[in-house]
């Protein structure tokens, strides 16, 4: 590839003096594993003392990096680095004839506009109709995005992902691949109905609850019999013509989301995320301040147990004795831990104001405390 070029080209656009270099291929892999807990980490490019390395291609034992200062560059300069990079190594595979299917050729091109739209800074742009009804994307979609956290230098087969996920919905879907390790599925809306038969009796079920089993095991199988840990955002149904790349950004947030505010969960659905939306939004020195007046600098007193079970609490609307059973507690323990907190604290969470406030304390403080 003629990176030499692309190198100039970006030179010209952000004004900053860039070089071509290797690095051993162990490097690379310690500082992307190092930094894999950033939660806003870039896909492909990692930092190093004072510049970002973007990963280029692999040479032998080495990989190839485009380094510049990271203090010459804002966090919008450093994606669109990125993706000018996906952009050229897009181009050079269509070169090369790599597309072994009908299917992956129309994917690439849903993903070459998708990569354009993120360039110019679009969020509200429509499909065009040729791209729009060549992949039958006029009909609602349930949408759910895919991230692989696999090796960066691990291939993944689209034609083994794409059979994978079909025997699992036992139906065809649309396969995207977006970024390096990110996927965008497009289910039938049909699944939402499938086995009502079946359910015919029982209470039905709400969107939401067919939407969460439905993540659920899917998840269960990728990290079974695909690559290992992944995780998977879902959306409401959509009809991608109208709303594909607006789409993918909520989706996106929806997995920064969740894996800021509940980490070590891997299914992040975008309904249950809207409290964190908002403190997400909050100025850090706000965030700072909330916790500092609620937990009145005592927050040692959020051992491991204490959070759990403060969790559990309030996942259990605040209900005792369901709490109680969900930890395989007497009732009596629960209650012990819950005025233990309160001598300690002075916030009784069986109170709804109190409750409200220990329920946002509890989000900021995981953030805060790992930053």
């Amino acid at each position: 590839m003629d990176w030499e070029r692309v190198k100039e080209r970006l030179e010209a656009v952000l004004q900053s003096p860039m070089q071509i270099s290797l690095i051993p291929e162990a490097d690379w892999e310690h500082l992307a594993e190092e930094q894999a807990e950033n939660l806003e980490s870039f896909s492909r490019s990692v930092v190093r003392g004072q510049d970002v390395l973007f990963y280029l291609s692999k040479e032998h034992k080495d990989i190839r990096i485009l380094q510049v200062s990271e203090a010459k560059l804002t966090s919008s300069e450093r994606k669109l680095v990125e993706l000018t990079v996906e952009s050229k190594m897009t181009l050079e595979k269509k070169q090369w004839g790599v597309f072994l299917s009908e299917d992956e050729r129309k994917a690439h091109q849903l993903r070459d506009w998708l990569l354009q739209q993120m360039e110019r800074g679009s969020t509200h742009a429509e499909l065009p109709d040729a791209l729009a009804s060549q992949s039958s994307l006029y009909s609602t979609k349930i949408p759910l995005l895919l991230y692989g956290d696999y090796s960066q230098n691990q291939r993944v087969s689209y034609a083994e992902l794409k059979k994978l996920l079909e025997s699992f919905f036992e139906s065809e879907i649309i396969l995207i691949p977006l970024l390096d390790k990110e996927w965008l599925i497009l289910a039938p809306e049909g699944l939402l109905t499938s086995g009502s038969e079946e359910r015919e009796g029982d209470e039905e079920e709400s969107v939401e609850q067919i939407l969460d089993a439905l993540g659920s095991g899917l998840y269960e199988m990728l990290a079974n019999e695909w690559v290992g840990e992944c995780h998977l955002a879902i959306d409401y149904p959509v009809k991608p013509s109208k709303s594909l790349f607006a789409t993918i950004l909520k989706l996106r947030e929806t997995i920064m989301l969740g894996r800021s505010f509940h980490v070590g969960s891997f299914i992040h659905l975008r309904w249950e995320l809207r409290l964190e939306k908002l403190l997400h939004l909050i100025d850090e020195e706000e965030k700072a301040e909330f916790l500092e007046q609620v937990l009145r600098g005592i927050d040692h007193v959020l051992d491991a147990e204490t959070v759990i079970t403060l969790e559990h609490f309030f996942t259990l609307d605040c209900n005792v004795s369901e709490t109680a059973k969900k930890l395989y507690i007497h009732r009596n323990t629960l209650l012990y831990r819950l005025d233990k907190f309160k001598n300690e604290t002075g916030l009784d969470v069986r109170t709804f104001n109190h409750a409200v406030l220990v329920r946002l304390a509890l989000l900021l403080y995981k953030v805060t405390k790992r930053k």
